[in-house]
């Protein structure tokens, strides 16, 4: 039995009325219940000459929706650089940090950039992740750098790619 979001809220909304919780604690519940069942990835597919990949929109600045400092280096970047974080198999344990890794988009433009981030695949819904669910195991989150250097709009919030190691 597959329990959703909207299942366990509803599930609470059926409640006395002495007993209904607060809005507050609504959304507390909510983000409880999403960490549970959202989804984490230990591993990712085989880098390859041309692995397939989900590029991603990240901003690496302080303050920015990445959360905290890159994971290489703990700093915080320039988003005219152009940088990447890597889904958690693919960071391997931080051996990729300051490595070049080279992108192709869908439109035959290439780019290349540098690691210096794991987009994490096993941890997520906190405040050292931004709020933000898990990364997925294929994605290449790039800085506003890679996606103009592809011709890419950033609008699009996630496209195909492919990538490998320079």
């Amino acid at each position: 039995m597959i329990l959703t979001l909207e299942s366990k809220l509803a599930k609470v909304a059926l409640l006395p009325s002495h007993l209904q919780l607060q809005p507050i604690h609504v959304v507390h519940l909510a983000q409880s219940i999403a960490m549970v069942y959202t989804q984490i990835y230990r591993c990712s597919p085989p880098v390859t000459s041309s692995t397939p990949a989900q590029l991603t929109f990240n901003d690496f600045s302080r303050g920015g929706d990445g959360g905290g400092p890159s994971s290489c280096d703990g700093q915080y970047h320039d988003n005219n650089e152009r940088i990447v974080a890597l889904s958690t198999g693919w960071f391997a344990g931080r051996s990729r940090c300051g490595k070049m890794i080279r992108i192709r988009a869908n439109n035959g433009k290439t780019v290349t950039a540098k690691v210096v981030d794991e987009c994490d695949s096993t941890m997520g819904c906190d405040a050292e992740h931004a709020f933000q669910s898990p990364c997925k195991n294929n994605i290449v989150d790039g800085s506003i750098a890679v996606w103009r250097a592809l011709g890419l709009d950033t609008n699009l919030g996630i496209v195909p790619v492919t990538w490998s190691m320079v």
